[in-house]
């Protein structure tokens, strides 16, 4: 087995991964590849705190508004402000997670892929050792006619096991100009997990 991944890592490195793939940027070192997601923008960073400032805001007009009191007609304006706080606060929520990056880093000295989501909150980033025998396909999903995303699938314990088969996306918005790159990026995580077959799946 040893002499595999040394025959593949040589092979990698006569034929380097692509630079860039949809969302991630590669990069390859002595025994392992690496694949990062592109950080978010500032303004996209900050989103999310200004929708919680905002929906402070409106929390706050509710309050004096029912302090106020007053007819009906002024009595549904703090009941209005209620529900687009709650609105706004679920909003916040929904960008903060998708301003989570992804890593993930094919160790092939240790046969093992590691996957990480990277959270801007100091210590939330989680991450996932998966060994490389456990991994049972590397699929192209379909999101949007043009845009595929790039997903790897495994078995905890074995390929034969009866645990449930997990997900995790490698790459999104991979885009129909960039079909060369994901091929090669395909063809070298199948080589790289021992996996046949194609692997086209739907959305």
């Amino acid at each position: 087995m040893l002499g595999a991944v040394a025959s593949f890592t040589d092979a990698l490195e006569e034929n380097p991964a692509p630079r860039r793939l949809g969302d991630v940027r590669l990069r390859y070192e002595p025994g392992r590849l690496l694949g990062e997601s592109l950080p978010p923008s500032f303004w996209r960073r900050q989103l999310p705190g200004f929708c919680l400032v905002l929906a402070a805001l409106c929390t706050a007009g509710a309050v004096v508004g029912v302090l106020l009191g007053g007819d009906e007609a002024v009595a549904s304006v703090p009941l209005g402000l209620g529900v687009v706080a709650v609105a706004l606060v679920g909003f916040a929520l929904q960008l903060e997670g998708q301003l989570g990056r992804r890593r993930f880093v094919l160790h092939f000295p240790t046969e093992r892929l590691r996957l990480e989501r990277l959270r801007w909150a100091p210590g939330a980033t989680r991450a996932e050792w998966v060994p490389f025998d456990e991994v049972t396909s590397v699929d192209v999903v379909e999101r949007a006619p043009g845009r595929y995303a790039l997903v790897v699938a495994w078995r905890p314990g074995d390929k034969d096991s009866r645990e449930e088969t997990r997900r995790e996306v490698l790459v999104e918005h991979i885009g129909a100009h960039e079909q060369e790159a994901l091929l090669r990026v395909w063809r070298l995580l199948h080589n790289a997990f021992g996996l046949r077959g194609a692997g086209l799946a739907g959305a």
